[in-house]
């Protein structure tokens, strides 16, 4: 396992519900970028198009994407023991899953953020929040250009890369613990929304344990029901809520 065994890949996308597909791929492998545009199977949402600038008549006569080139490559790299790089990257596969394109192994940026960042110093963790806090030096990136975000994907990539090098660990080493990382529920330390907004978690848990019951039940619920299954937030919440431990035993 090396670096050249990295596909760096970003989606865009009618929208995000679980009936959403893709439009848009773009991907770089052994240093050659890929790009295009798809017709989906339902319409970009306004939603979307805010975002991306994508819309349906742009894509109107585009071929579909199982029927595409595209589709035959990434199925083939991902068969054949290459690792996705991606900022959030559930999202993409479940994209990729739902055209019929399985990712054995991956490496979420997203989830390396919030683990890098242990004293909780970077206040948001999207791919763009990241590119400037950071500094990174990216040419040709427009934000929410599928190309755009996965020449910040790599120079983040990139940057977390040499931050988990140091002690001298080889590269099979670094990206086998990045893999194992981007496998494990985020653990939240601070409250991001409700009534303890900007409260450390654990002051919470043993300040008022019936509001954490209550959200994560509402957490569960929501998964139950077919909405948002919110992972980390369920991990999170129920970690406090079985193991009541305080911000200096946390697993990190």
């Amino acid at each position: 396992m090396t670096r050249e065994n990295l596909v760096f890949l970003d989606t865009e996308t009618t929208g995000t519900g679980k009936e959403d597909r893709l439009c848009q791929v773009a991907y770089t492998f052994e240093g050659k970028e890929y790009e295009a545009l798809f017709k989906p199977p339902v319409p970009i949402t306004i939603d979307a198009m805010t975002v991306t600038h994508i819309t349906n008549k742009m894509v109107a006569d585009c071929e579909v994407f199982s029927h595409s080139e595209m589709y035959e490559h990434l199925r083939t790299l991902f068969s054949s023991h290459n690792i996705l790089v991606a900022h959030n990257a559930p999202f993409d596969i479940s994209m990729l899953s739902r055209e019929g394109i399985e990712v054995p192994q991956y490496i979420d940026t997203f989830k390396l953020a919030h683990f890098l960042d242990s004293e909780e110093k970077v206040p948001k963790k999207n791919l763009q929040y990241l590119r400037y806090f950071y500094d990174l030096d990216v040419s040709h990136a427009s934000a929410h250009s599928a190309m755009g975000d996965v020449r910040v994907l790599q120079k983040l990539f990139d940057f977390f890369f040499v931050k988990m090098s140091e002690g001298g660990k080889t590269e099979t080493v670094v990206l086998q613990e990045m893999i194992d990382i981007s496998s494990r529920p985020i653990l939240f330390r601070t409250f991001t929304f409700g009534k303890y907004t900007g409260r450390k978690i654990s002051e919470i848990a043993e300040q008022d344990m019936d509001y954490i019951a209550w959200m994560l039940n509402q957490k569960i619920m929501t998964r139950q029901n077919t909405g948002e299954d919110d992972e980390n937030w369920i991990y999170t919440l129920d970690y406090f809520f079985n193991k009541k431990r305080g911000p200096d035993e946390l697993p990190f």
